[in-house]
């Protein structure tokens, strides 16, 4: 043991002495007139050290050899009172935002106030029992694709069914959500009764005619987003190619494909959901002021603590008054899928897609006798005679009949 407890040097036989003895008995030593240099060597100490005992003992007495408490002489966590409290109120106003979130605005709300580090915020929630400890996850690998990277607004929304819940009149709400994936804007969050393909339709049309058409949508495997059929489309996601819109589908199963939006959905259930409202009106109006603190009040890490609302701006391609065909003018004909899905060729009938009933596709002739049918402007397959209807990279499906 040495004069500060560590095991360092053992040159004399201290182990039954206390520090506090060990100390003085080096101090009355030099007071005696042995040299420092010599004192420490055979304590075991560096003459640093040295000089800071008997600093102590001229300063303190024989008092100021104990054992010091190596606690800081100032805390940083230390906050006066009424920061606290208003650091505390803001936290529970909003529960879900951490201590980068709450600075930020506290800084826009008072400016001149000196308010805490974010680490300091952090401490001070949860001493107040503010902050749910957080079970550690898995880590799950990234699924290789080769989904698009936005790099500016209306690059790319995403949209997706809220898992559904109860109100309080018994009936269930399915929030629709679409965002923008850039800048991280709520386009739209709509309480609707039931999945359903025409109220999902309305939804869509008043955010495109309030904010413009993006270039691509993203959108998991479910209805009403895709089918099992031809290319997976349903009347939706052919009413989005009409508008010169891509459609871009996750992995089935792989919900980590639009975490982004997902992780928007945690929040939207936990300050919307938990408990739900009395009826669809009331809690939509839950869901619209949600939106707006999501899009103008709350910042993102993400985006440098700004808002989405300031990085995000109207899209340049208006939403058409007047939804016009398509034209084929590098085709040599033009046929209707009629209600039942079908297409004929010469005498033959041919089953496409339920979801492109009533639309126009363009049908050409090539060097093989094969016909190619297109629908805007991607082939969705050829059609042989004797082969039948051939889905680009699917196995060709059975020869059509023949009237």
């Amino acid at each position: 043991m040495t004069l500060f407890g560590a095991r360092e040097k053992e040159s004399v036989p201290w182990k039954a002495c206390a520090s506090m003895e060990l100390r003085l008995q080096f101090v009355m030593r030099l007071k005696s007139g042995e040299r420092m240099a010599e004192l420490c060597r055979e304590f075991g100490v560096s003459r640093k050290t040295g000089y800071k005992i008997l600093g102590r003992y001229e300063e303190q007495g024989a008092a100021g050899l104990g054992d010091q408490s190596r606690a800081p002489k100032s805390s940083k966590v230390r906050v006066p009172e009424e920061i606290a409290a208003r650091v505390i109120a803001a936290r529970k106003a909003h529960p879900g935002w951490g201590g980068r979130k709450l600075k930020a605005v506290l800084e826009r709300q008072a400016p001149e106030v000196r308010w805490p580090a974010p680490s300091t915020i952090g401490t001070l929630l949860k001493r107040a029992n503010l902050v749910d400890p957080r079970k550690r996850r898995d880590s799950v690998s990234r699924y290789p694709n080769r989904l698009v990277t936005a790099t500016a607004p209306n690059d790319l929304w995403c949209t997706d069914f809220k898992g559904q819940f109860r109100l309080g009149d018994g009936k269930y709400c399915y929030p629709l959500t679409i965002t923008d994936r850039f800048s991280r804007k709520i386009i739209a969050c709509d309480g609707l009764e039931r999945i359903d393909l025409d109220a999902t339709i309305e939804s869509f049309t008043l955010a495109f005619r309030e904010h413009g058409l993006p270039e691509m949508i993203r959108s998991d495997n479910g209805a009403p987003f895709a089918s099992r059929g031809l290319w997976g489309l349903t009347r939706l996601s052919v009413w989005w190619w009409r508008l010169g819109i891509q459609h871009e589908r996750t992995e089935p199963a792989s919900p980590q494909q639009n975490g982004q939006h997902e992780r928007m959905h945690r929040d939207l259930k936990r300050e919307t959901a938990r408990p739900s409202s009395k009826n669809m009106l009331a809690q939509q109006e839950r869901f619209n002021e949600f939106v707006d603190e999501y899009n103008r009040v709350r910042p993102h890490e993400a985006l440098g603590l700004k808002t989405p609302s300031e990085l995000y701006k109207t899209s340049s391609r208006p939403m058409p008054a007047r939804l016009l065909h398509p034209e084929y003018p590098l085709h040599d004909d033009i046929v209707e899928v009629s209600h039942g899905g079908h297409i004929r060729l010469g005498r033959s009938q041919l089953f496409i897609s339920s979801a492109l009933v009533g639309q126009r596709l363009g049908i050409r002739e090539c060097d093989d006798g094969s016909w190619v049918i297109t629908f805007v402007d991607r082939d969705l397959g050829t059609w042989q005679p004797k082969l039948g209807f051939s889905a680009l990279g699917a196995a060709p499906l059975a020869a059509p009949s023949a009237s």
